[in-house]
């Protein structure tokens, strides 16, 4: 949008409250109650701002600490919407909050691309990451109907091989263990050698990663919800990204990639 900035973090002072209204969650471990899509949580103040951020684990609600929109909550509020709320102009709500989530996925896939594209070993591919950055970025910029009719699945699809090749570029130097979608759930990796490892999609719950080496493992999409990463090292671990960490144990001696802040409740 012109005049907006794009941003692959999130800013709630930019944004209208979108996570905490468009989007549902189940009571779970992670929510302490129901809550359908397109309906204000309960803990949703006047200002839009969450009226219990700073006791969200303390009260049963530790899935939206490691929740993250990648900047997309500020740039449907300021860009796509212009600075206007759904609570001031309720017609806008249903746009709103179609447009939120789609915003949501093209975010996310731009911080795998910037991730692949700062690798200098992966330079062969580099020409074809920047094409599909400018073209999910100029997808940003799109009006509310024309981001509904995104096809997310596909722009998925289009970009999946290319961050798979340059994964295996940045890996190739020291390849390490293939977890590829595996059910590590509980492992015991205590001390573990992963350098270079491929756990994409790996089900890592619960793992036990204390002091591993994870440099250039490729944790894109993993689950580490549980994990116990302290100690391990993911300086330059492949798309880590802030929900993955924040729902993992961990603490001052996890080396994190250089961008990403260790969460407030580590």
């Amino acid at each position: 949008m012109p005049g907006t900035r794009l941003e692959l973090r999130s800013d709630c002072a930019r944004c209208v409250g979108l996570c905490c209204v468009a989007l549902p969650f189940a009571r779970s471990s992670d929510f302490a109650f129901d809550k359908p899509a397109g309906a204000p949580c309960r803990h949703l103040a006047a200002d839009l701002r969450c009226g219990i951020h700073a006791s969200l684990r303390d009260r049963g609600m530790p899935g939206c600490t490691a929740y993250e929109c990648f900047g997309a909550g500020q740039h449907v509020t300021q860009g796509t919407f212009r600075g206007r709320s759904w609570r001031e102009d309720p017609e806008l709500a249903r746009e709103m909050f179609a447009a939120f989530p789609v915003m949501r996925h093209l975010h996310e896939l731009l911080v795998y691309l910037t991730d692949a594209l700062a690798r200098p070993d992966a330079a062969a591919v580099h020409a074809d990451l920047a094409r599909a950055r400018d073209e999910i970025t100029a997808l940003t910029d799109a009006d509310p109907a024309q981001l509904a009719d995104v096809d997310v699945a596909a722009r998925r699809g289009q970009v999946g091989p290319l961050l798979e090749r340059a994964s295996r570029l940045v890996r190739a130097g020291r390849p390490g263990p293939g977890h590829r979608d595996a059910d590590l759930v509980g492992a015991r990796l205590r001390g573990a050698d992963l350098r270079g490892a491929d756990l994409r999609g790996a089900y890592l719950l619960g793992a036990d990663l204390n002091g591993s080496d994870l440099r250039r493992a490729d944790l894109l999409g993993a689950d580490l919800r549980g994990a116990d990463l302290r100690g391990a090292d993911l300086s330059d671990a492949l798309f880590v990204t802030p929900p993955q960490v924040a729902s993992a144990h961990g603490d001052a001696s996890t080396r994190l990639p250089r961008d990403l802040l260790p969460p407030a409740h580590w």
